[in-house]
């Protein structure tokens, strides 16, 4: 199954190099939105899967990162992806500075909590005349000099975010500090008694977290080069969010990627297909949350990895049999 993995992993790195070359900017941009929101599941579940602390607001990290984007090219008149980094360091910041708030709260209060922070961010944002107001602002492109490779640079950007985000989670979860994040969701108190400083650990998750959302949330109005606050601070985002985690499999690394193709693989076949918009579309996406909830509470990677465990273990030892 290794094998398997990294020879998948070496596939998709491939594609995505060769991607803009044989690709239309239609399939590009959609390309970069589920990669885009692989990074972002994986941020969410990295806080509510790995951590314990789930989250309704985290749309507010997705706008900080696209506003802070906009707004240091406008003022340094620089190419958008040197302020990249910037974005997520916006985020992981505003994460800093609502801890101390928010981890005093608990389990569905901490969510709200969150949710109420995210409503008076899009508020601000709203009512500021300097970052666009509601009808928002478009990106600084003066400093591009080929606009014509553009679309092809960002799905670049966002298959990098998409691809790396996993992996750095797995190897975030395979150290002491991902067997902490665990020891802290399983039973806090135990925790605190082995000498675990659970503040510190949910702290380092939840700025994390915002990193990534913050940098994603850059990514894609970067190549969508126009920002408003519905958008940018819309409730959808989170729920994307959540449910790609819960119905791929909170609290395991493959199970978000299954969810947001799940999601995208829906939203194209209902929309697109059926023709299903507004309230039938999300009453479509619910009856199927309802339906993976009852027969795959777990997510639907959990059976469906122990059934490829199941059926290519016997076929190994069978193999090792033959050549022995």
């Amino acid at each position: 199954m290794k094998a398997l993995s990294w020879l998948a992993l070496g596939a998709l790195c491939i594609a995505a190099i060769l991607a803009p070359r044989f690709a239309d900017a239609g399939v590009l941009r959609l390309a970069a939105e589920i990669l885009l929101a692989v990074s972002m599941a994986q941020m969410w579940n990295l806080l509510a899967g790995y951590n314990g602390l789930m989250s309704l607001g985290h749309q507010l990290f997705v706008a900080i990162g696209a506003y802070t984007l906009f707004e240091v090219t406008r003022r340094m008149g620089i190419a958008p992806w040197w302020a990249l980094p910037l974005t997520g360091l916006a985020g992981a910041l505003a994460a800093a500075l609502l801890a101390p708030a928010l981890f005093r709260l608990r389990e569905a209060y901490f969510a709200i909590g969150l949710w109420v922070f995210a409503e008076i961010g899009f508020l601000l944002v709203s009512k500021s005349p300097q970052l666009g107001g509601t009808g928002g602002g478009g990106l600084e492109m003066s400093a591009i000099e080929d606009l014509e490779s553009f679309q092809g640079i960002c799905f670049w950007i966002a298959a990098a975010i998409g691809i790396g985000t996993p992996l750095a989670v797995r190897a975030l979860m395979g150290s002491r500090l991902g067997l902490a994040l665990l020891t802290v969701r399983d039973n806090e108190l135990a925790a605190r008694s082995i000498g675990v400083d659970v503040w510190r650990v949910r702290f380092i998750a939840f700025t994390a977290s915002a990193f990534g959302c913050s940098l994603a949330g850059a990514v894609y109005y970067m190549g969508g080069m126009f920002v408003t606050p519905d958008s940018a601070f819309d409730i959808n985002w989170v729920v994307m969010m959540m449910f790609a985690t819960l119905i791929g499999g909170i609290g395991t690394i493959t199970g978000p990627i299954v969810g947001v193709l799940v999601w995208y693989t829906l939203r194209e076949l209902l929309v697109t297909g059926f023709g299903l918009q507004g309230g039938w579309y999300l009453i479509g996406m619910g009856l199927v949350a309802i339906a993976a909830s009852l027969f795959a509470p777990q997510g639907i990677w959990v059976p469906l990895h122990r059934g490829l465990t199941t059926r290519l273990g016997p076929r190994r030892r069978v193999n090792r049999s033959i050549q022995a």
